[in-house]
């Protein structure tokens, strides 16, 4: 069974930086790839980006320009850089990984932007 472990929110300043983690319990590489999403009481999970196998990312509009994600194969770990935090942004936020038609999910972790 694959397991994400995520770790990195906490509360944060308009303005600030946060970086997540999502370790996972086997090589990275065996999946085709992994992204973070985020969600919000009410609201439905949403993807904010996500890193292919083969190193390609995309991100989800808000984000642009503000968020990276990047993968480490040898830590079996992705991240999720976050700059110039909004109070939008506040959220769970989830690692995900995919692979043969499934899902993998971390248990989340609370992201909070104070104004």
């Amino acid at each position: 069974q694959v397991q994400l472990v995520e770790s990195g929110g906490g509360l944060v300043q308009t303005g600030g930086s946060l970086t997540l983690s999502c370790a996972a319990s086997e090589s990275i590489f065996r999946f085709n790839g992994m992204g973070w999403y985020r969600q919000t009481p009410g609201h439905q999970r949403e993807l904010v980006a996500v890193i292919s196998s083969g190193g390609n990312t995309n991100y989800e509009g808000s984000v642009k320009g503000r968020f990276t994600i990047a993968r480490d194969n040898a830590k079996n770990t992705v991240y999720l850089q976050m700059n110039n935090l909004k109070p939008e942004d506040t959220a769970v936020y989830y690692c995900n990984a995919f692979k043969d038609r499934l899902n993998y999910w971390g248990q989340g972790t609370q992201v909070t932007v104070s104004s």
